[in-house]
């Protein structure tokens, strides 16, 4: 991770401002579809802002209700709850197997909306380790100690963003007041992070026995142009393969540049290369990843004045990508 920061232009972890979005919008997002099972009320003017949240939940120990506060203003955007966000909670609630028992990271996470459904459908439960055998032979000395310890590991929800104190520093609490005791047992990881950036601290969050992610989570950051391969690195180094996802939701907010939005998926199914001399040269780097397009669904427009078709503006799309 790097220690000086970069450009606004250049910084990763929460979506950067499309370049006709208004610095001050006057209207939130209007009424969501039936299918979506969210309501809340427009902020006041405020250093920050809070959403209640309904959704239906996986057991009756976890919350029905998630309230998020929001940075009050900021340059990554942070102080939006995305569509996109609160459509992928939605699906993660229908699909509550992509969450349960598995490993979860959110990038760009902003309010986190996302990573504290997961977290509440079940993705940061105790491992079940049934029969267990030591993976080497030089571990069996360890007896029933390890085979405790592994019993037990817990399988976090890692959440990132941009390292900014405020971000980060929000993502803590939210996380500290819809899931309290989840929290407070490590099982979720707040952590900042800047794609494309070396992983070794969002794998150390994980259990000793897993070296990936199941479900890798990005939430409206695609029209990030210039971070698409830097997103695309971080991914692909850090997915299970075979059976690991990664759910990409997303809206053009900019309509004249949605195949620049579209880019993304283009350079995540070409063919790996081994060595590039140039690592964001994009006609030439792909990932390797499959993908599959699985959503699409009307949520209204986040910025009603803003120009380019409205019916585009105000849907959102949601592809998965995996490893073969």
């Amino acid at each position: 991770m790097t220690s000086s920061v970069p450009p606004s232009s250049q910084r990763s972890g929460t979506p950067l401002p499309p370049s006709n979005l208004p610095s001050k919008p006057t209207h939130e997002t209007q009424s969501m579809s039936n299918q979506v099972f969210f309501a809340y009320t427009p902020p006041k003017p405020a250093l920050s802002v809070t959403r209640s949240l309904t959704t239906p939940h996986a057991s009756k120990d976890t919350p029905s209700n998630l309230t998020l506060r929001l940075v009050g203003s900021h340059p990554l955007w942070a102080h939006h709850l995305w569509n996109a966000s609160k459509i992928l909670s939605a699906y993660l609630d229908e699909h509550k197997d992509l969450c349960r028992g598995k490993t979860v990271l959110e990038l760009g996470a902003g309010a986190a909306l996302p990573s504290l459904v997961a977290a509440a459908n079940g993705a940061n439960k105790v491992e079940s380790c049934g029969a267990f055998s030591p993976p080497s032979p030089c571990l069996s000395d360890l007896g029933k100690s390890f085979t405790d310890a592994v019993c037990c590991s817990i399988v976090p929800v890692v959440i990132t963003d941009y390292p900014d104190k405020e971000l980060i520093d929000n993502i803590e609490h939210n996380a500290k007041v819809n899931l309290p005791d989840t929290y407070a047992s490590g099982r979720i990881a707040v952590q900042g992070y800047v794609w494309g950036t070396n992983t070794a601290h969002l794998l150390s969050a994980l259990p000793p026995t897993t070296q990936t992610f199941d479900l890798i989570i990005l939430s409206d950051l695609v029209f990030n142009h210039s971070q698409h391969h830097a997103m695309l690195r971080t991914c692909r180094s850090v997915l299970t393969p075979c059976t690991g996802s990664v759910l990409v939701f997303y809206t053009h907010h900019r309509p004249l540049l949605a195949e620049k939005d579209l880019k993304f998926f283009d350079i995540a199914i070409l063919p790996e290369i081994a060595e590039m001399s140039d690592p964001d040269d994009p006609f030439g780097r792909g990932y390797g990843f499959c993908r599959d397009k699985i959503l699409e669904m009307k949520a209204g427009v986040m910025f009603a004045e803003d120009p380019g078709d409205e019916d585009v503006r105000a849907t959102v799309h949601g592809w998965k990508l995996w490893l073969e």
